[in-house]
């Protein structure tokens, strides 16, 4: 011990605390400049059309009855892919995104649901192509659906 009063083990700790709040603050920990905003996600696209698709088979359906069992399947995969978008994305799915819309549109018949499958695949493939690896499958995988889908509407 010294005549001060503090001991080595003292003097050091202190000196490591001091290195350390050095080391945080160097790292941004004390800034109180805000981040920039980030952009939109690369996906929200992907997540809107597959949105928009399932709103459009509900109307479909709602038109023709006798559709049901061949579009519901659609429908309710088109759902699924926007769920795990918006985990993916970190966002929630607008309320009411399920319901049909009252507005009729070019993809309210069978033939115009095709061609916005064909169109939404196409959007994905260059979404998935861009997607980084962790991302590539899920994306992937929806664009694989959409073409299958615009085949399965034949």
């Amino acid at each position: 011990m010294s005549d001060s009063g503090h001991t080595r083990r003292r003097v050091l700790g202190a000196g490591g605390a001091l290195a350390g709040l050095v080391t945080l603050s160097g790292c941004g920990l004390f800034d109180d400049d805000p981040e920039p905003p980030k952009g939109p996600d690369a996906l929200q696209p992907v997540l809107t059309e597959a949105l928009t698709l399932a709103a459009a088979y509900d109307r479909v359906i709602l038109a023709d009855q006798s559709l049901s069992a061949r579009l519901t399947p659609l429908a309710q995969a088109h759902r699924a892919h926007a769920a795990e978008l918006a985990k993916v994305i970190g966002t929630t799915l607008p309320s009411g995104a399920a319901a049909p819309s009252a507005a009729v549109g070019t993809t309210d018949t069978v033939a115009g649901l095709r061609a916005a499958e064909l169109a939404a695949q196409k959007t994905a493939v260059a979404a998935c192509k861009a997607a980084p690896a962790a991302r590539a499958a899920l994306v992937g995988s929806i664009a694989a659906a959409r073409a299958t889908f615009a085949e399965a509407l034949r």
